[in-house]
């Protein structure tokens, strides 16, 4: 009888182990989920200018990291908080959810606009832990970014008791001042990133950031302009997705052709994904079959075609695509190499810390602890 109880116990003990463990497929891709908290009152206007130069450098690196040799699924929300026009408590307007839609992500971000009003830290952060779909993976990365420049202890929330929340939950708060490192320090943003273990950084915010223009910039841009042509809209959202597709280019354009190189070479990694709207990828994903599509959802490129003809003309535009993608991949490690050379002859006191580069120094450090590679 003791063996008996013994063994019932044994079983039970297991049956309790192994549910309170929880269960990752090894081929499961990890996340980096990235929440970017932007103060806009009036005084950010240089804040978000360098936000809208650098958000496609940021998705670079993380395309270049890897864990046993695949890539990481990205996920970007941005809020932004402290401005007379959002008409809500605590002056808080999520932007996007996390989301892999990086289109939709630059959208979001060049439309952005200032205008007076108060800066509550903890509420925004607050709001990102609570409403946003943060991963319970515990090998997935999770990150706030917030920036600003009034008192990181303003307003009517305790930030040590929503950063406790945040620490509770491996979310990691690192925290960007717009002005003086020490006058930072006083205004509690410094304390404020020790509460996760994150990094605070303090910014120029009214600085421009300099691009360093290169030899292979031109070349990236037009096989960028090759690569849009591969694209086959489905669907309600066909038309109006390429059409923002092309827009966002233009956005990314408009910060000089350093930023359009980097969007294209984000355009060319694994982490730029239009499976909802795009044939090549829908089909890629398993989003979408040809044979579900209705005849007037069909590109008129595909219309009227028997289903090997429709086949046939997708998967050219996939050959195309991959080309395209792989000439970029080779243009932008050449670009890389000559950035490189060229800051090696730029004095580091000159080299002033911006937005981005204080995202992608915390960004790389902290995915490097928790065992990804970067490239």
């Amino acid at each position: 009888m003791k063996s008996i109880l013994i063994t019932i116990v044994s079983l039970i003990a297991g049956i309790h182990f192994s549910q309170a463990q929880p269960v990752h497929p090894t081929d499961e891709l990890r996340k980096i989920q990235i929440a970017i908290l932007f103060d806009t009152s009036g005084s950010m206007d240089g804040l978000i200018e360098q936000a809208k130069s650098t958000i496609w450098k940021i998705v670079n690196i993380a395309s270049k990291m890897s864990d046993k040799g695949k890539a990481p699924q990205l996920e970007i929300a941005l809020y932004d908080y402290g401005n007379d026009e959002i008409k809500t408590p605590n002056w808080i307007r999520k932007r996007t959810d996390l989301i892999a839609d990086l289109d939709s992500i630059s959208g979001q971000l060049f439309s952005l606009k200032t205008n007076g009003g108060t800066e509550y830290c903890a509420a925004v952060i607050e709001s990102s832990i609570n409403d946003l779909k943060w991963s319970n993976n515990p090998n997935d990365l999770r990150l706030v970014y917030i920036a600003g420049n009034e008192p990181f202890n303003q307003g009517p929330i305790d930030y040590k008791k929503i950063l406790k929340i945040a620490a509770d939950r491996d979310i990691i708060v690192n925290t960007i001042y717009c002005g003086a490192y020490d006058q930072g320090v006083r205004e509690f943003w410094y304390d404020g990133a020790l509460q996760t273990q994150g990094s605070y950084f303090n910014i120029e915010s009214n600085d421009a950031i300099k691009h360093i223009d290169t030899p292979y910039d031109k070349e990236i841009i037009t096989a960028n302009d090759s690569l849009n042509k591969t694209y086959v809209g489905y669907g309600r959202d066909g038309y109006y997705r390429a059409s923002k597709q092309a827009r966002e280019d233009e956005n990314a354009g408009s910060k000089g052709i350093a930023v359009m190189s980097d969007r294209a070479e984000a355009k060319s990694k694994s982490n730029y994904k239009n499976a909802t709207w795009d044939l090549v990828d829908g089909l890629e994903e398993g989003n979408v079959k040809l044979d579900s599509i209705r005849p007037e959802d069909l590109p008129k490129e595909l219309k009227g075609k028997t289903k090997e003809e429709q086949t046939k003309y997708i998967e050219s535009k996939k050959a195309d695509r991959i080309k395209y993608q792989a000439k970029i991949g080779e243009l932008s490690k050449k670009r890389e190499e000559y950035i490189a050379e060229e800051k090696k002859k730029i004095n580091e006191s000159d080299a002033k810390k911006d937005l981005g580069s204080a995202i992608i120094e915390s960004l790389v450090a902290t995915a490097q602890k928790i065992g990804f590679t970067v490239e």
